[in-house]
């Protein structure tokens, strides 16, 4: 592991632009699952998409020196949950903590502006998803009937071909 040289702090609208090339370039990670031969690394939110979800006030964003290494992406939905849409981190940066640091840093924010839970919807089997979540305290939620909205955002992860059997919805509980 690499020593931890890194910060980080709430998006700016000016940050969306960065964005998308972070995504692309995490995204490269999926191409060596031959079951996500159709995984299209090119299909990434727009900075359109990113200042607007920016404005919402609970996107964050880290730093290696100058250089933006990693974002985090998350929406209110009926200020109960904030939902994590995207968080991604520089190939070159991973293993330094930069991720878990932006869920933590999402934890802190989501319980300080009075959210009950954190939701997000991930791959099931690969280490850098639903394992790495359940570290940091998220559970994968099997009663999708109690969690209607979670199961819609499942729903069209399958329609746009996303595995469905690989794919699962995950919960962390704010104390």
């Amino acid at each position: 592991m690499k020593p931890a040289n890194w910060s980080l702090r709430l998006a700016k609208v000016d940050d969306a632009d960065a964005m998308p090339a972070i995504e692309r370039a995490a995204a490269e990670l999926f191409l060596a699952d031959p079951d996500l031969k159709d995984f299209d690394p090119e299909d990434t939110w727009t900075p359109a998409e990113l200042r607007a979800m920016i404005r919402k006030g609970h996107c964050l964003v880290s730093h290696v020196g100058g250089e933006m290494a990693g974002f985090l992406v998350s929406e209110p939905f009926r200020q109960r949950e904030l939902h994590i849409w995207e968080m991604d981190v520089l190939p070159q940066f991973q293993q330094r903590g930069i991720g878990a640091g932006l869920i933590r840093a999402a934890q802190i924010d989501a319980r300080n502006s009075g959210f009950r839970a954190l939701t997000l919807t991930t791959f099931r089997d690969l280490p850098w998803n639903a394992p790495f979540y359940a570290r940091l305290g998220f559970e994968e939620v099997t009663a999708l009937d109690a969690h209607p909205r979670l199961a819609g955002e499942l729903a069209v992860e399958a329609d746009d071909g996303l595995p469905i059997e690989r794919r699962c919805a995950m919960i962390h509980f704010l104390d």
